[in-house]
């Protein structure tokens, strides 16, 4: 696989640490794995890209590399980091940036002998999280993320997200009594977050239980990002939640109520979207906020059917998901983008694998109608007829606040309901069902 030497966008950014106008032209590392194809190692890269791009650098190009045996102290070998030096001269780069983890040693390792800062796809996701996060909750959750991060990285030669108090990406680093300083300073900081959180979550907590007295389903949008979560929820509800065609747009879950048939009110949550090899500190910071998956009565895994890697997007979600305790929820594959193009080979085998699931264009609003429908399905279950006694309308009442009823009409003899029942409730009323 060539090289792709088209991302050249000149971007001028605000670097977030150090509030001055700096422009990073990046240089972006891919170490292939003996299970990548041609088409994984460029999806690889375009991810990355994305992610640089969402950053606010300059991708000038890139480099992927196969490695017979790691490297213990470079991970990539002698040669390949020449090759790296030579680069960097050649380009005027200004930033490495690494697809795998990189060990604080071998960060250190590499920026030594580059003289060039390196980060990692962890840093990156972090920064971006760090920029994005809106509520006091994700940006306490996004700097505890950070601050775990940095704390064995003190020593880097280059300082990005451990220097708190300001310094631009690429900023040399104090000395030894600096440092004992910076580990305090992290420590102490790591405690004081981690008591504001657990506030927070207290106040969420007690925010749900005054949520339960009445109780609304809940539906949560989970999938990869940039799959159209918020774009789907503002097509639902007809809001206007923050939407961008940029990775990781929505970190804050933001809730909206949605109307079904029979004026039955659903609570609609969207979620953080998901990616491969997801830090392990931003999945542990987020579980206050993600659990809303894992309580959800419905989730809605939205899919971009129009992505190459459909299918690695979804065995992700479902890993985080798991990592969650949020795999066993009743769930609805909603595949979306379906105005796009979709190539015949990804959509047979999507039709294959997700036989059940509903197509659907939030952009259009094509296959709503289906999806309204499937979801007052899974909610709720399929439309039935019941016959009550006249002495009997608190099941009339039972059903308006567990399930959804459709219509009642009085009679004489009866009452005759036309509802949707589900779980427990369908053993109460099967006795009272009749065909119409």
């Amino acid at each position: 696989m060539k090289n792709n030497n088209n991302f050249n966008e000149e971007i001028d950014i605000i670097d977030p640490l150090s509030c001055d106008v700096k422009k990073q032209r990046a240089y972006l590392v891919i170490i292939l794995e003996k299970a990548d194809t041609d088409e994984s190692a460029h999806a690889r890269v375009e991810e990355l890209h994305s992610l640089a791009e969402t950053m606010g650098v300059d991708t000038i190009d890139f480099s992927l590399i196969r490695i017979r045996k790691e490297n213990s102290s470079t991970l990539i070998g002698s040669g390949k980091v020449e090759e790296l030096k030579e680069i960097a001269d050649e380009k005027e780069i200004d930033l490495f940036i690494f697809d795998n983890d990189l060990s604080p040693r071998i960060q250190r390792n590499l920026e030594d002998i580059l003289d060039i800062c390196v980060i990692d796809r962890t840093e990156v996701i972090l920064q971006i999280f760090a920029d994005r996060a809106a509520t006091k909750e994700a940006s306490l959750q996004v700097e505890l993320a950070r601050l775990e991060y940095s704390l064995p990285r003190l020593t880097r030669k280059w300082t990005n997200l451990s220097r708190q108090r300001g310094g631009a990406k690429g900023n040399k680093g104090g000395g030894e009594t600096q440092l004992e300083l910076d580990k305090r300073a992290v420590v102490t900081k790591t405690a004081k977050i981690k008591k504001d959180l657990e506030k927070v979550v207290k106040e969420r907590e007690t925010q749900r239980k005054q949520r339960d007295v009445n109780p609304i389903p809940l539906a949560t949008i989970v999938g990869y990002t940039n799959a159209g979560k918020s774009s789907l929820l503002n097509a639902l509800t007809s809001s206007n939640v923050f939407v961008e065609d940029k990775l990781f747009a929505t970190l804050d879950p933001t809730t909206r109520r949605f109307t079904l048939q029979g004026k039955t009110e659903l609570l609609l949550t969207d979620t953080v979207g998901f990616i491969s090899n997801l830090p392990h500190s931003l999945i542990d910071a987020f579980k206050s906020t993600l659990e809303e998956s894992a309580r959800a009565n419905l989730q809605l895994l939205v899919l971009d059917g129009s992505d190459p890697q459909v299918f690695a997007q979804y065995e992700t979600v479902v890993k985080v998901l798991s990592e969650i305790n949020a795999n066993d929820n009743e769930r609805l594959i909603v595949i979306n983008k379906c105005d796009k193009f979709i190539a015949p080979e990804i959509e047979t085998l999507l039709k294959q694998k997700f036989n059940d699931a509903v197509w659907i264009s939030a952009k259009t609003k094509q296959g709503f109608d289906e999806l309204s429908e499937l979801i007052t399905k899974k909610l709720f279950g399929d439309i039935r007829y019941f016959s009550f006694p006249l002495n009997r309308a608190d099941l009339v009442q039972k059903i308006r606040n567990n399930g959804m009823l459709i219509e009642e009409e009085w009679q004489d003899s009866c009452i005759q309901v036309t509802a949707r029942v589900k779980g427990k409730l369908e053993n109460v009323f099967n006795q009272y069902i009749f065909e119409k």
